[in-house]
């Protein structure tokens, strides 16, 4: 098969989406299909990857620099895609470059994939527009209509679309590497090098340091609980984003380990005894996984796609997303108690195995090939607006 993948984000950019993505060009690759990655242009892009890219010149998307908007060049992107000559086209995001990615497959008649990583829909309140939500929505159910699956790798984020009249919304991209993100890979050296002595209690936060990831929460909850264990725990935070200052202005103390390559992330993981994940607007939140298949025990909100991996007391503990004093007492107990993370950790790693990525790269190799070889409907007969265009939808409209 041959495969495009047009994404608003991709390397060297650190995301979720960007990890997914990863995984994709490498499992084609490793199975002998063609791939073709369209995605921005970023000051350090390093091309490398095995398969054909197109850069598109890119800005910075102000409220987050990391983040980059790329320049509206239908053109380019047809050509080097007529070039390519792809039997589908995966849009992997719904920015400049998704849409214009869609808007090639609609044109060419191409079946096309399309994927749900983010709620955008709640972001709008972090970033001070909720009057927006509703909008949001109907521009993302218009956006994924003409899909012939929709990924999303969470059940309550499938079931939403589905409500929302999307049928084929599907569950995929939450598989994580089990081989990688090893227990094993425990080593004394990272933990002194992060500067936690063998008494002492690592506690780790992991992910993209912004205001929809909840951060005064573990601001408020690291400080507590810091405040309790006082030289009994180190706390570290992986990540960076437009939240970073405001964190660390708030926990001082806090290791700032930044972006880290996945190689030496995985080792930060396996060095730590327990990871604190407070955001509530995860989809799946991937580094759940990634903590628990390394046998550390994550503390996490009671929100979105995390409750699908962690069950309280089993493999790992469950805290209402907004409530700081419950996560700092949590975080005491565990760091207090070495019997009780070695067996949720041990517990986590058992879970995460069942969500190996292998099974669901083979999953993606026969979706991809249903929808590669089933003929596509006219586009009239598919979409009887003929896809004019987006149009807001009042709020409780049908979809």
């Amino acid at each position: 098969m041959r495969i495009a993948l047009v994404s608003d984000a991709f390397t060297p950019e650190v995301s979720g989406v960007v990890t997914v993505l990863r995984r994709i060009v490498e499992m084609l690759v490793r199975a002998g299909h063609d791939a073709a990655v369209v995605a921005p242009e970023y000051p350090d892009s390093q091309p490398g990857h095995g398969v054909g890219e197109l850069r598109v010149p890119s800005v910075a998307f102000p409220p987050n620099p990391a983040v980059r908007l790329s320049l509206p060049r239908f053109r380019r992107v047809a050509h080097f895609l007529d070039g390519f000559q792809p039997d589908l086209v995966h849009v992997v995001t719904e920015g400049p470059l998704g849409f214009i990615g869609r808007r090639y497959a609609l044109r060419r008649r191409l079946p096309l994939v399309t994927s749900y990583h983010t709620h955008f829909s709640q972001y709008c309140r972090y970033y001070g527009v909720p009057a927006l939500e509703s909008a949001v929505w109907s521009l993302l159910t218009w956006f994924h209509r003409p899909a012939r699956v929709i990924h999303t790798p969470g059940e309550a984020a499938r079931d939403e679309l589905r409500r929302r009249g999307l049928g084929q919304a599907s569950v995929w991209g939450r598989g994580v590497d089990t081989h990688l993100f090893h227990p094993d890979r425990r080593s004394m050296a990272t933990r002194r090098h992060l500067g936690a002595r063998d008494d002492q209690v690592l506690i780790l936060h992991v992910g993209r340091l912004a205001p929809e990831k909840n951060l005064d929460v573990l601001a408020d909850a690291f400080r507590t609980a810091g405040e309790a264990l006082g030289s009994r725990a180190v706390f570290a935070v992986a990540g960076d984003g437009p939240g970073a200052h405001r964190l660390y202005r708030r926990m001082p103390d806090a290791r700032k380990l930044g972006f880290l390559p996945v190689g030496v992330l995985a080792d930060v993981y396996a060095a730590a005894d327990l990871c604190v994940l407070p955001s509530h607007t995860e989809t799946c939140g991937l580094v759940a996984l990634e903590a628990m298949a390394s046998g550390v025990p994550v503390i996490a909100a009671d929100a979105g796609g995390l409750r699908e991996s962690i069950v309280h007391g089993r493999t790992g503990l469950l805290v209402a997303a907004h409530d700081a004093p419950g996560f700092a007492l949590e975080i005491v107990r565990l760091a207090l108690d070495g019997m009780r993370r070695l067996m949720l950790g041990f517990a986590a790693r058992r879970f995460a195995l069942t969500r190996d990525s292998t099974a669901e790269d083979y999953d993606l190799l026969a979706q991809y090939a249903a929808a590669a070889w089933t003929p596509v409907p006219s586009l009239a007969a598919r979409n009887p607006d003929r896809d004019r265009g987006w149009r807001p939808r009042r709020e409780g409209a049908a979809a």
